[in-house]
């Protein structure tokens, strides 16, 4: 019986990369049913929204989904189709695995994390209001009355919540991770030392945790700039990273930069009742119709949800098939060749077929 799985294009260069993922998912001959649903720039012109509830309703059913990128636009217009899909879905954490392949233009071959980040809080949340609103005049009065530091009235707010319940499930989720997954070190990453109630209530939950997995799991805090610095000396210390929302979104773009960029970054937001795998890079619609961009990131996320579904074999046999093309160095995009004008870069598509190939081999 074939599995039914989500399929969201996205916007951009979504349709080329996620085309290019399918081509290669269905050469490993794993039976799979994909319902396409739009979502993105296309949603808005056909239905007037980014995320129409057909989208939700769709994972809600099928429970495994993955997506290409959607852009977000930047200060203005919809918010992040990214972040509504993982807060309607309680997709709470945030896998991003971080691994050097032979081939890439790495700037540290001694990489092989896993960053965990929370997904539906922090600042994140999109608890907003916009300088001058009524709403935003009426918050700063209340904190102003309450606080002895007070905030300057030309301010927008945004509120970072951080509650027991999402810190809990996310910091579990990391050291259950790093047991099945035989990783032996989990690191908390926060800036409790600045932020002493909401970084400061995820480091102590983190701590209490910690020590019902004394023994199996080693367990450490790192504070977060400490962390950034500490990643591009010396990587190889890392094993797991466990993050909130904000700091795992950019620690985890640095970790991509030292094995070669976000064209070779693979992620996956898990909650209780779906999956929802997509690269971490964004639609770049410059270069969208152009048959040009990298879709290795969207195929390793494929490569997780394989794994997610219990194929082991051929998530196995697809990124040792990517990873010999990356480390042949022969059919490959532009930005994977040594020189990014090398007239000899193959395109997306052609960089499939050439995983296809040897996947058949």
């Amino acid at each position: 019986m074939p599995y039914r799985v989500t399929l969201f294009p996205g916007d951009g260069i979504g349709p080329e990369v996620t085309s290019a993922m399918r081509k290669c998912v269905d050469a490993t001959g794993v039976d799979i049913d994909w319902e396409e649903v739009m979502v993105g720039a296309p949603a808005v012109e056909r239905f007037g929204t980014p995320l129409p509830p057909a989208a939700i309703d769709s994972v809600r059913r099928n429970k495994v989904a993955i997506k290409g990128p959607i852009e977000t636009p930047v200060g203005k217009g919809f918010r992040s189709v990214n972040v509504q899909l993982r807060q309607e879905l309680d997709l709470y954490a945030c896998l991003r695995p971080v691994k050097y392949f032979k081939g890439t233009r790495a700037v540290n071959t001694n990489v092989d994390i896993v960053i965990v980040r929370e997904n539906t809080e922090d600042l994140y949340a999109g608890v907003e209001f916009d300088v001058g609103s009524d709403q935003a005049n009426h918050l700063i009065r209340e904190i102003n009355s309450l606080s002895a530091k007070k905030v300057r009235l030309d301010s927008a707010i945004s509120i970072k919540p951080i509650s027991i319940f999402g810190s809990e499930r996310i910091i579990r989720y990391a050291f259950e991770y790093a047991i099945k997954n035989g990783r032996k070190k989990v690191s908390l990453v926060h800036k409790a030392n600045i932020m002493k109630f909401t970084d400061g209530l995820f480091l102590s939950i983190g701590r209490k945790i910690a020590e019902e997995f004394s023994g199996r799991v080693v367990f450490e805090d790192v504070i977060v700039d400490n962390m950034c610095m500490q990643l591009v000396q010396k990587p190889e210390l890392y094993d797991v990273l466990v993050l909130p929302n904000l700091y795992g979104d950019i620690v985890s773009d640095l970790c991509a930069g030292l094995v070669g960029g976000l064209g070779i970054a693979p992620g996956a937001n898990i909650g209780s009742v779906a999956a929802l795998f997509e690269p971490v890079h964004g639609s770049a619609p410059k270069y969208a119709g152009q048959n040009k961009v990298n879709p290795t990131a969207t195929i390793l996320s494929a490569v997780m949800m394989l794994r997610h579904l219990g194929e082991m074999d051929a998530a196995v046999r697809l990124e040792r098939a990517v990873e010999d093309v990356v480390r042949d160095g022969q059919d490959v995009t532009y930005d994977l060749k040594a020189d990014r004008h090398d007239t000899s870069a193959v395109g997306t598509r052609e960089m499939a077929e050439a995983i296809c190939r040897r996947l058949t081999k």
